[in-house]
């Protein structure tokens, strides 16, 4: 089978040799306009003069568009139309889109844009939680609570309590390939939309909306991405818009992408968030009920605000059981951009809140925080005992006590942790730390129509496979993984298997390739499809030697029927000579969900992926300067589709989940300026940025539920892992002091933070 063997990306020489065709690459018919946004230079206000004059005159400017030129919806938002693609009157962050104009390049475009003058009636801007919380800007009438037990009782009666706070930075996307769109008018004003987007249809939808035309007459094509991380799940419908109006309005092609600096200004971030808890537990760390309280700074829009606080809320037990807990979930509306899905989708920032507590509570106790940790680990599978979720889901698939021993064992983590306690008390300077976090991430859409798939296979004549389906490509090997489950089917190499681009006019209604859902989804539609392909060739091979079809096997490149072997190129060509149908659709729905957001309860997950890493830092007391030195990671990714990809995956996930707890600080002034909107102010990981050590392997098992081959999801899992070097910052810290205060390090955790919790710890601030 074509399945569980590490192939290398399809796209992996184009890669490397810069062939690889994203949305700038795409030849563009003679006079194709460029496109650039006016944007807001203040936070909050009333637009009171728009003078354009300047714009209109510059040089290569076709148009200049303002709201209201716009022939129909002036909306480009995922959700509730709250979202306008050009301000109407009134602006709601510094960087909001006022004005559009169409020149002749791109440079044009961009130029002419600076020249707009835009006078306002300035009013104060909403820009933190705690005015957000004064002036109850929310978006939902009032917080969201989910809870689980009677919390008051049970933390009036616990022996011991901590009580916290922490603070968790948003996070910049930062995919190397920007926003981008191109619009080609069809005939008959139908429109073609390449855009660099993880939700075609979203796109489609858009923009049919925008031109006033059915869904029919937009096509969206996206052969690939470079990089999204859930900034293309929403963001990109601007882009795609703009450029469909403006090529109805002047006839000709309309591209747009942005530059880095605008696309920073413009788009929306990770929700930063601020977490407040207080935990009751026993003697040996034993959490007996947690109360936390979610504040998250969504920004100005709704967008996906919604279901990604839902997810944080959904993921504030991570692997511990929970016999009481309340979870409140505050949605802040503020002037700044309006903040977006993001790897984990919320997911991470309810996560990071357990693991504060623990390492909190285990700083109280003196205990090593690994003891407490695995002392309220949900039960393995076979023991479960119905233990339930704070939402009420029974966790049937628990490997977390398994994967974390073995973890432990691979990694020698009780003889360093105790190298290096003696080795911090003879450094004076340095210090090191060392932290074991685990994960439990959920896997499907919580909005559950979300979570299903179409597929499109063709089996042309001389047996040559074309696949489509409604999953994008955006560097994570998904159309491989989805290709090998098509050749396996079929039994064929992998190189039989034509990948195409994601196209709306193939599968319709298509799911944002999201949630880290796109093998599972996509996977099950392509096998759909190819199973009914295979079976009309086996049903009419078994007719033809007066057999069974169980009786025919697709295997190793042959089809084989008794003792007669065929090649699968022969059968294509038999079947078609015999007019067999040998193009099907596939569809697939995830069995098994139900849920209901606002009760808080339900099964809002197929199943759960587990996975755990060891992080070993160093920091300087003097600079707050830090390293980390090795890193042990054992994540499940069931009966992995490709372990190549899949380790790739874990890879990535870590080093961008310890990035956003490290380097990637966002910061906006007083006006609601962001300032870190350039690689030159904004610091992701480098590739020296990584563990000097750096061990991961796949935990061995099969996912006990129905998915595609029995593998587990491997796209936002890993990105929690990266909690374990804040964790270590923190046990690094702590060797500072005498455990007399516990170190609450917030994150990111910048040199500057690190060296303030030094200095605490010394009780020098």
């Amino acid at each position: 089978m074509s399945v569980a063997k590490p192939l290398p990306h399809d796209a992996a020489a184009l890669h490397v040799t810069g062939t690889a065709r994203y949305v700038d690459d795409i030849p563009t018919p003679r006079g194709t306009l460029h496109l650039a946004f006016g944007l807001s230079t203040v936070a909050h206000g009333t637009i009171t003069g728009l003078d354009l004059a300047q714009v209109r005159a510059a040089p290569g400017v076709v148009a200049v568009l303002t709201a209201e030129d716009l022939p129909f919806a002036n909306d480009v938002s995922p959700s509730v139309h709250d979202e306008p693609l050009l301000a109407t009157g009134s602006v709601h962050y510094l960087g909001q889109p006022i004005f559009l104009v169409v020149a002749e390049s791109h440079l044009q475009a961009r130029k002419a844009a600076r020249l707009g003058k835009v006078s306002y009636d300035e009013k104060p801007a909403i820009l933190t939680v705690e005015a957000a919380m004064a002036a109850d800007s929310r978006f939902e009438d009032g917080p969201r609570i989910y809870t689980k037990g009677d919390v008051e009782a049970a933390l009036a009666t616990a022996p011991r309590r901590v009580s916290g706070r922490i603070e968790i930075g948003g996070q910049e996307h930062f995919y190397l390939e920007g926003q981008a769109a191109l619009a080609l008018p069809q005939e008959g004003g139908d429109m073609l939309v390449h855009s660099s987007t993880q939700h075609p249809t979203e796109i489609q939808h858009k923009v049919a909306e925008a031109l006033g035309i059915p869904m029919h007459g937009v096509r969206v094509e996206t052969r690939r991405m470079g990089g999204g991380f859930g900034g293309k799940e929403s963001q990109g419908n601007a882009l795609a818009v703009a450029c469909a109006v403006a090529a109805r309005l002047t006839g000709a092609p309309c591209k747009m992408r942005y530059d880095r600096d605008d696309d920073m200004v413009i788009t929306g971030k990770r929700h930063d968030f601020r977490i407040d808890y207080t935990a009751g537990f026993d003697e040996s760390g034993r959490l007996l009920a947690v109360d936390f309280t979610h504040y998250t700074r969504c920004g100005w829009a709704q967008d996906l605000s919604l279901p990604v606080a839902d997810r944080a809320m959904l993921h504030a037990d991570n692997a511990y059981l929970l016999p009481a807990a309340r979870i409140t979930s505050h949605r802040l509306k503020t002037n700044t951009q309006s903040a977006t899905a993001f790897r984990g989708f919320g997911g991470p920032q309810g996560i990071l809140g357990i693991e504060r507590v623990m390492d909190h509570v285990a700083a109280e106790l003196g205990l090593d925080p690994l003891a407490v940790r695995q002392a309220n680990f949900y039960a393995s599978a076979k023991a479960h005992g119905g233990q339930t979720t704070p939402y009420g889901q029974v966790v049937e698939d628990s490997v977390i006590r398994e994967l974390v021993a073995d973890l432990a064992a691979r990694s020698d983590y009780e003889a360093r942790r105790a190298e290096i306690a003696a080795w911090n008390a003879r450094s004076p300077i340095l210090k090191r730390g060392i932290a074991l976090t685990p994960v439990k991430f959920g896997i499907s859409f919580t909005l559950t129509h979300l979570n299903q798939a179409g597929a499109l296979v063709h089996v042309y004549q001389d047996g040559s496979i074309h696949m489509n389906h409604g999953g994008t490509e955006m560097g994570q090997g998904l159309f491989l993984k989805v290709a090998q489950v098509a050749a396996s089917r079929f039994g064929v190499p992998v190189e039989k298997v034509k990948i195409t681009a994601t196209d709306t006019g193939k599968v319709p209604n298509t799911s944002a390739t999201a949630a880290s859902s796109g093998s599972d989804l996509n996977g099950m539609a392509v096998k759909a499809a190819c199973d009914t392909i295979r079976d009309r060739m086996a049903k009419f091979l078994a007719e033809r030697h007066q057999t069974l079809p169980d009786a025919v096997r697709f295997e190793g490149g042959e089809v084989i029927v008794g003792h007669e072997r065929y090649s699968f190129e022969a059968v294509a060509k038999l079947a078609y000579e015999n007019r067999v149908s040998l193009s099907a659709t596939g569809f697939y729905k995830t069995p098994k969900i139900e849920w209901d957001r606002i009760k808080g309860a339900g099964r809002p997950f197929f199943y759960f992926a587990y996975g755990a890493a060891v992080s070993e830092v160093v920091i300087d007391t003097l600079t707050g300067e830090n390293r980390i030195l090795r890193t042990d990671i054992l994540h499940d990714a069931g009966a992995s589709l490709n372990p190549a990809l899949d380790i790739g995956q874990v890879e990535g996930g870590f080093v961008q989940g310890a990035g956003w707890l490290t380097t990637e600080e966002l910061v906006w002034d007083d006006r609601g300026a962001l300032r870190t909107h350039a690689p030159s102010t904004y610091k992701i990981p480098a590739c020296s940025d990584r563990p000097r050590i750096f061990n991961v392997a796949l935990f061995e098992g099969e996912n006990p539920e129905e998915t595609i081959y029995r593998s587990k999801a491997v796209g936002e899992p890993p990105f929690n892992l990266g909690i374990s070097v804040l964790m270590a910052l923190s046990d690094a810290v702590a060797a500072c002091g005498d455990g007399s205060r516990y170190v609450a390090l917030d994150a990111p955790a910048t040199p500057e933070r690190i060296l303030m919790a030094v200095r605490r710890q010394q009780g020098l601030g």
